[in-house]
């Protein structure tokens, strides 16, 4: 059998590669202070979770970061991650709940130990809590609720809001010591002076959870909400005073919309189909909106007294002929889907690339090899990846896979139809991923052969049963990162090795850092022209004399600027390259601005390459090779390097 020469050549690289092996001394760093706690791999930091903080970080710092700094920002970003998971002392109610809780947290989840320690709480943050106690204020009919949560050892008392006060009984209700809560759109009180005491204020959104497997749930749910379901809904006995309390499974949590000439108008669409398969929409309107985050897709919900709208009364642009809405007398209750838990080999790959050093906790005379890890899936049988300690490669990828992240290489870049698809190539193979945004192209530039970290993808199957990536911008844990044009990427050395000209023949994949002067300036070339300020790639006046970008294949007449497209020598003491750069990069090679360049005699503008000969910068490079012939490297001409940062040597 024939030994790919250049395969090897690559692995030999990436295990060399200075980031992924800073990704893994962080790690170890981190495991080492976890000290007794190291046992609970949900305690140790995925490869996923390090390599975002170590990106975000860098972003806070565009001037460059130490080493120092980056595992100082990481121990204490997972310090305050697990710190609430780990309480002095807790109630028996919640060391009990602990037990049986298998509920995967929910997106917007704060703590209670971290709302004592900010005395901040924002409305649109959840807290998923268990009642301690529920009394009446001596001398009031106010109830009091006492909240607590199995991450935290304080307590939080809340004014239960009279809409509630009907389950709150103490003799008939089930707001009752040890019941799961849910509540969101909370204002928070703190006491004046050295007093400590915080109290939450009423609250409408507020979800009460039931449990299918305890009798007294069991019995409620059967007696109060089997007997009515969507199909049996009439308008015309709504109209005569008639409720209902319904049962359905939640399907489809839909985007926030805006509505309204003004765009004041908000609405969120929750889409539910109850046992026999009927679908209805369940709509929240302005700040009711903030009861999705207490939802989860593929929970049931229980809606008591829904208000059940005319879609015709409404002029609402679906097609059922009633809605359902959040009134002044509905109450919620969840039965939240319960995770399932899968066992997943640990992919071979593990054992041949950078994450072996990982399969023996860092260390081999630590334990045992890990050979599978449990990770939790859903109702689909979609495997959630997120929290997977290794890194994963394209070749481990599989179908049903959500919460992927992948560091590679991006080889090839399409648009169709408003979708763009970037091939992404790690030294097991490349696959194709489809990016979804919000509005449009928000990921500055980006071109073929930069660096690329990308998290939240999911996996699935075509129609012809080829594997392939979708990412979508807002999903919970989605993030891009460009390493290659990164600012703070050259300027902080233990992410990269600083190599000399003459060694980048043999380092072709993914971006260098090369320390480099500006040579043979005769043969410099500037040109200027206008760039899409959204992606960074150069427009074109169309047929009617719109700017159109080639890249986001759309018109960009105000989303222009002046930019430079420059071609020049770049000379170490080893070798010359002939490079080519676009945008803030090649003004920052040619010091000075695209508008002051444009402002000088037609003579001064010829002569001003020659003040640069000599000028020495620190650079990230890549190489721009492609024989596709894309239209998005046209501009390189015969430059096969592209210059993505330059910094000035002082």
């Amino acid at each position: 059998m024939e030994i790919d020469q250049s395969n090897i050549a690559a692995e030999d690289e990436e295990e060399n590669d200075p980031f992924l092996k800073f990704i893994d001394y962080a790690k170890s760093i981190l495991h080492q202070n976890e000290g007794e706690l190291e046992e609970d791999s949900a305690r140790s930091p995925g490869w996923s979770w390090i390599t975002n903080r170590i990106l975000k970080t860098c972003v806070s710092y565009p001037s460059g970061v130490t080493p120092a700094i980056l595992l100082s920002e990481l121990s204490q970003a997972w310090n305050e991650h697990i710190r609430s998971g780990a309480p002095k002392k807790q109630s028996d109610v919640i060391t009990k709940l602990k037990k049986k809780h298998k509920r995967a947290k929910l997106p917007n989840t704060v703590t209670i130990d971290s709302v004592f320690e900010k005395k901040f709480l924002s409305l649109s943050s959840v807290i998923e809590a268990v009642i301690i106690d529920a009394f009446i204020l001596p001398g009031t009919n106010i109830y009091m609720l006492t909240l607590g949560d199995i991450w935290s050892s304080n307590t939080l008392d809340l004014y239960l809001h009279r809409r509630f006060y009907s389950i709150a009984d103490p003799d008939n209700g089930i707001l009752k010591k040890g019941r799961e809560v849910l509540l969101t759109g909370c204002y928070l009180r703190v006491a004046t002076g050295n007093s400590v005491c915080a109290r939450l204020l009423p609250t409408e959104y507020f979800v009460v959870l039931l449990d299918e497997d305890e009798d007294d749930d069991a019995m409620l749910i059967g007696a109060q909400f089997c007997s009515d379901s969507f199909s049996s809904i009439s308008l015309d006995s709504v109209k005569e005073g008639t409720s209902y309390s319904l049962y359905a499974r939640i399907e489809n949590i839909g985007p926030l919309e805006v509505h309204g000439k003004s765009g004041s108008l908000e609405r969120k669409q929750i889409t539910l189909v109850d046992n026999d398969g009927i679908r209805l929409i369940f709509f929240l309107w302005g700040e009711q909106a903030l009861i999705a985050n207490l939802f989860s897709v593929g929970s049931m919900l229980a809606l008591d007294r829904p208000f059940i709208a005319s879609v015709v009364d409404n002029s609402l642009e679906i097609c059922d002929e009633v809605c359902l809405e959040y009134g002044s007398a509905t109450q919620l209750y969840l039965v939240p889907l319960i995770l399932h838990e899968e066992q997943v080999s640990v992919a071979l790959t593990q054992n041949h690339y950078q994450g072996s050093r990982l399969l023996t906790a860092l260390n081999p005379s630590e334990g045992p090899i890990v050979s599978q890890v449990t990770l939790p899936c859903d109702s689909q049988g979609s495997i959630d990846f997120r929290n997977y300690p290794f890194r994963s490669y394209v070749v481990d990828l599989r179908n049903k896979m959500t919460g992927i992240s992948l560091y590679g290489v991006v080889t090839d870049i399409r648009v169709s139809e408003g979708i763009f698809s970037l091939k992404i190539e790690d030294t097991t193979g490349a696959i194709w991923a489809k990016l979804h945004f919000v509005k449009s192209w928000s990921l500055g530039r980006l071109a073929i052969a930069h660096t690329v970290y990308i998290s939240g993808l999911s996996s699935s199957l075509t129609p012809q049963e080829s594997l392939q990536l979708s990412w979508y911008e807002n999903a919970t844990g989605s993030s891009f990162f460009n390493l290659s044009c990164l600012p703070a990427f050259p300027n902080t050395s233990c992410l990269h090795r600083l190599l000399c000209l003459n060694d980048l023949s043999i380092h072709t994949s993914g971006a260098q850092v090369c320390r480099v002067w500006l040579d043979q300036v005769e043969h410099c070339h500037v040109n200027t022209r206008y760039m899409h300020t959204l992606c960074g790639h150069r427009v074109e006046q169309g047929p009617n004399g719109d700017l159109e970008c080639k890249f986001c294949q759309s018109i960009c007449n105000a989303e222009v600027e002046l930019t430079f497209h420059l071609k020049i020598t770049l000379a170490d003491d080893t070798s010359k390259i002939f490079a080519w750069c676009i945008g803030q990069t090649a003004a920052e090679l040619l010091q000075i601005s695209p508008d002051e360049f444009c402002g000088l005699s037609e003579d001064e503008q010829i002569m001003y390459p020659s003040s640069l000969e000599r000028e020495k910068f620190t650079v990230s490079i890549v190489n721009s090779r492609d024989d596709s012939g894309s239209f998005l490297e046209q501009d390189r001409d015969r430059a096969d390097w592209e210059v993505t940062r330059a910094i000035k040597c002082e």
